[in-house]
């Protein structure tokens, strides 16, 4: 019968977001805005003096960097994701990628502070018509390219909502990008309003004043993001899904004995457990109960028969994914 052969235990290890294909397209998209306006407002800066636009120019081209690197994490993941090298799928490439997205978004805080710090102590001539300009057309050029990851990023959580408890649906990968687009859009917005209050006030300090400000601002976000795809890529778990596997679990004398829960990838979770009972039950039974938690999609059961508080035999029903 079919439910005997050895295909039928089988299955694959693609652990992808829904939304993986829509996100490698939209980030390509942004990449290529995000290049164009690097070029303009980089050349825009040294021309008409303007530390916070030569910032937003700088270090837009560390975002297109990151940006870059999340196009390669979606098409490296996409290209590998059948590869038997992966024990558990390319889901966590993004994951990876974002991590160092988060990296080098703290090291352009850095450097928009340190040298809005030097324009403090030694402040230049703005030509602050022609900034103000540049700047703005980087502003809306930042916020479509916010708006285009945005979407996407929404669809992704959407996608997910309904998969119960602790489900981890977030594609970090994405929203590695679509903070480095919106760290773009806050720095030109306050260099827009540092050039209008030294233009109208004479506050040349005002310039990299909100250079300073902005830094601050995208360290958090840089720190924010560190944490989160850290935990990911250290096999962090919430607390809802073991807990919710717990309570599915442990009916009839039924114990969980030991649980591991861990993410795959944009919406898919994996389990390992063992389960401690006077009276063992096929695996498959066990597995019914966890049919409802639609986020886990690699799960392996372990089944001991307990003769008593203190003693346990051998495993009865073995491991089975």
């Amino acid at each position: 019968m079919h439910g005997n052969t050895l295909e039928h235990w089988q299955h694959d290890h693609a652990f992808l977001g829904d939304s993986h294909s829509r996100n490698e397209f939209r980030t390509r998209i942004v990449i290529g805005l995000t290049l164009a306006m690097m070029v303009v407002e980089i050349g825009a800066g040294v021309a008409f003096g303007s530390m916070a636009l030569l910032a937003d120019g700088l270090h837009m081209a560390t975002h297109a960097g990151a940006l870059a690197l999340a196009a390669v994490a979606y098409a490296f993941s996409r290209r590998h994701l059948h590869d038997p090298r992966f024990t558990f799928g390319t889901g966590k490439v993004g994951d990876l990628a974002a991590f160092g997205s988060a990296v080098s978004l703290a090291i352009v805080a850095l450097m928009i502070g340190w040298e809005s710090i030097s324009r403090l102590s030694s402040p230049v001539r703005i030509d602050f018509a022609e900034a103000i300009a540049v700047a703005n057309v980087g502003l809306a050029v930042n916020l479509a390219s916010a708006w285009l990851l945005r979407d996407g990023h929404a669809h992704d959580h959407h996608a997910h909502d309904h998969h119960g408890p602790g489900h981890h649906h977030h594609d970090y990968n994405l929203r590695a990008a679509y903070l480095h687009v919106v760290a773009d859009a806050l720095t030109s917005l306050l260099a827009i309003a540092g050039l209008i209050a030294g233009s109208i006030y004479g506050w040349v300090w005002m310039d990299p004043a909100v250079g300073i400000l902005g830094a601050i601002v995208i360290a958090r976000w840089s720190l924010g993001l560190m944490k989160a795809s850290a935990m990911v890529l250290l096999d962090a778990s919430d607390e809802q899904l073991p807990d919710a596997i717990r309570s599915s679990l442990e009916r009839d004398g039924d114990r969980v004995a030991d649980l591991h829960v861990w993410r795959l990838g944009p919406g898919h979770k994996a389990a390992v457990l063992s389960i401690v009972t006077h009276d063992p039950l096929p695996v498959a039974a066990y597995k019914r109960r966890l049919e409802h938690l639609r986020g886990l999609c690699h799960v392996t059961i372990e089944v001991n028969r307990c003769c008593g508080l203190a003693s346990m035999s051998a495993p009865v029903a073995g491991r089975q994914e």
